[in-house]
């Protein structure tokens, strides 16, 4: 594959050989040449979906999963992270060599009034540490915590938060919280959460924190943009005014918090899947430049998750792109040729 490598924006040739990407072939090596020209991106990267399940009155279904998943791959995503499905992601999904690789953070744990009732993990605040290390250990090494639900509720208390996370940085895992209030928001910095879902309500005073603690902003703009002009226009009300201020803030801090240094990342939470590039628009709309827009969903966010880039020895996982997706977003949604595990899958 010839084409210029992003982020480095760099000429290069890269060599597949099985699932491995080769930046030089030994002599007489005999190659067929599947892109000559265009762009070349590390597999993009959707890292808050919940494939398995469309709605809350429908069981987590094994073909379910697969289509959505082959969803992501046929748009270019070939990492996904599920910060909290409705069962623990299947070990066949790794099995597969026709779908993305994931990383799973099992059910979501919903301590009492704090989420769908019977949807995730339902547990008592007393039970949340141990049930999070039983969580991050059964699947990828994440979990996933709801720490707030309601705008006019109280948040998971920061004493059990911060216990849960700590118990499981103890064990080698990363906790994911959920968070749209002022409190949850607070209380997952805090705590420690290694990322925050959402973060409506966020006050911008803690994204110096954020960045020196390594904590992951994942605002998820495309699922609230969709219905922000509706809710805008209906009648005032408590929800409607919190909800416009939490979307505004929202806006406001993906870029400050951008300038601050913390990890801002693409994730839909949304269907139909393999909409991440639509994401990565909203975060430039938001104020991201350009490629770190572009990096949310693919480079940054794979380094996030421990995988490397388009570098020697690194996993096949490629697109490419016959106009620069940086300068033209829309370029991103429609991929020339993708490469999981070394094959071309289309």
């Amino acid at each position: 594959m010839r084409g210029v490598v992003l982020p480095e924006r760099e000429e290069r040739t890269l060599w597949i050989d099985g699932e491995r990407l080769r930046t030089d072939a030994a002599p007489g090596t005999e190659a067929e040449l599947v892109v000559d020209g265009g762009f070349l991106l590390p597999g993009l990267v959707d890292v808050h979906t919940h494939p398995g399940t469309e709605s809350v009155d429908s069981p987590f279904d094994d073909s379910v999963l697969r289509k959505h998943l082959l969803e992501h791959r046929d748009a270019g995503v070939l990492l996904v992270r599920t910060p909290g499905t409705a069962a623990r992601m299947p070990g066949w999904v790794d099995d597969d060599e026709d779908l993305p690789r994931v990383r799973s953070a099992g059910r979501w744990l919903a301590t009492p009034g704090r989420f769908f009732p019977g949807f995730g993990r339902d547990i008592g605040e007393e039970e949340l540490p141990a049930a999070a290390v039983e969580e991050a250990s059964a699947s990828s090494g994440w979990c996933k915590v709801v720490g707030d639900w309601r705008w006019d509720e109280p948040a998971v208390p920061l004493d059990v938060l911060t216990a849960a996370v700590a118990a499981v940085h103890a064990e080698g895992g990363r906790v994911a919280v959920h968070c749209q209030t002022a409190e949850g928001a607070r209380n997952a910095v805090l705590a420690g959460a290694d990322s925050l879902e959402h973060g409506m309500h966020l006050d911008p005073g803690l994204l110096d924190r954020m960045a020196a603690q390594g904590t992951a902003l994942v605002p998820t703009l495309g699922v609230f943009g969709a219905k922000a002009d509706v809710i805008r226009a209906g009648e005032r009300s408590p929800y409607r005014d919190d909800f416009v201020a939490g979307w505004e803030g929202l806006l406001t801090n993906v870029r400050s918090a951008y300038e601050a240094g913390v990890t801002v990342l693409a994730g839909t939470d949304s269907f139909p899947c393999g909409t991440v590039a639509a994401e990565s628009s909203w975060l430039a709309r938001a104020g991201l430049p350009a490629e770190a827009a572009l990096g949310a969903a693919s480079w940054t966010a794979r380094r996030w998750l421990g995988l490397p880039g388009l570098t020697d020895g690194a996993p096949a996982d490629l697109v490419a792109y016959d106009t620069d997706p940086a300068l033209d977003p829309r370029a991103l949604a429609h991929p020339s040729r993708i490469v999981l595990r070394g094959r071309v899958v289309r």
